[in-house]
């Protein structure tokens, strides 16, 4: 059966462009279809300036969303990164193994590094060589396929080139990994600037919808949405990206097509009307479960504390292998010798 490994970090709240773009396929797809993995990926987390309590209320935030969407325990495993020691050994091999012009190159290093020495300051070394530890992340469980967007694609590319180059150095170890690309309508754009993703570490609040939204709330700012010059409803999401975010919103939450409900409508309101409530109408399930769940905490532990006994059992073996083909010394071996482990 086919692997899948997919990760969410810690950084915001989840949004509604989280859960159309990812989550619901995880739920509906990914978990009945293959050997899926899920992972609260908190490490990634700490590779800008944070504050630990609120790190820790993300986890348990984003782990309870994931099962109050639908992800089946039974049929999928759930783990926080951080239980699992694997991520970490596995990482500083692959360190070993990657180049500085590797790191550098990546794009989403290259901005934020940008923009830090642009207010005079710097970033930390983690936000250099963290795609590192996302290509220990997908290669420590054998992973085929990683669902991914656009925006981490050169991730995937790194983890596929590492694993590569890890097996022709020191012998076949990992499997090298593939991006698998969302499905259409799952690109969900800012409400206020819809040539932006819907992000959840982003700082304009008013043009998110976050998974945890009330409903007025997510009426209110789905009814304040920027559309674009014209009164004309048309899907055209290079000339007229606000009115093409909403109609792919809408499409999204009813299973319509874009394009065929654009001619449903002759105002922009009403696109709007209808489409907040479709938005209120996906989120209520999971909103209801995630209440249900937050009154039994206990549960979310167990989900996780098991999650993290099977990651750590699938993983382990590999990095293990990884950890002999590179040359490092066995820890029984070192024992028998008199070194310590």
């Amino acid at each position: 059966m086919t692997r899948v490994f997919s990760g969410v970090k810690p950084t915001g709240h989840l949004t509604l462009g989280n859960y159309l773009g990812a989550m619901r396929r995880w739920v509906e797809v990914d978990q009945h279809q293959a050997d899926a993995l899920f992972c609260i990926v908190d490490l990634h987390a700490l590779t800008v300036e944070h504050d630990p309590a609120r790190v820790r209320r993300l986890s348990r935030q984003a782990a309870t969303l994931l099962l109050a969407a639908g992800l089946d325990p039974e049929r999928c495993t759930v783990f926080v990164q951080s239980h699992v020691d694997e991520h970490a050994r596995l990482s500083y091999l692959l360190e070993c193994v990657a180049t500085d012009g590797e790191m550098r190159r990546m794009i989403q290093y290259k901005e934020k590094a940008a923009r830090e020495r642009a207010r005079g300051g710097s970033v930390r070394l983690s936000l250099l060589t963290y795609p590192v530890l996302m290509a220990a992340d997908i290669l420590a469980y054998g992973t085929d396929e990683v669902p991914v967007g656009d925006d981490q694609t050169q991730h995937v590319e790194l983890a596929r080139d590492l694993a590569v180059r890890f097996n022709q150095r020191y012998g076949h170890t990992f499997v090298v990994p593939r991006a698998t690309p969302p499905q259409v309508a799952a690109r969900v754009m800012n409400l206020q600037d819809p040539t932006s993703k819907m992000g959840k570490s982003d700082d304009s609040g008013p043009g998110i919808v976050y998974v945890l939204d009330e409903p007025d709330v997510v009426r209110r700012k789905v009814m304040r949405a920027v559309t674009d010059s014209g009164r004309e409803v048309v899907y055209d999401r290079d000339g007229r990206p606000g009115v093409a975010n909403l109609l792919e919103i809408l499409a999204a939450c009813t299973g319509g097509n874009p394009s065929g409900l654009s001619g449903v409508y002759e105002s922009y309101g009403a696109l709007k009307k209808d489409t907040a409530e479709a938005v209120v109408e996906v989120l209520r399930p999971v909103q209801e479960r995630h209440r249900e769940l937050c009154a039994d905490p206990g549960y979310v532990e167990g989900v996780l504390r098991d999650g993290a006994e099977r990651a750590r059992a699938m993983a382990r073996p590999t990095v293990d292998a990884a950890y002999r083909a590179i040359g490092l010394l066995p820890a029984a071996a070192a024992a028998d010798i008199g070194v310590t482990a």
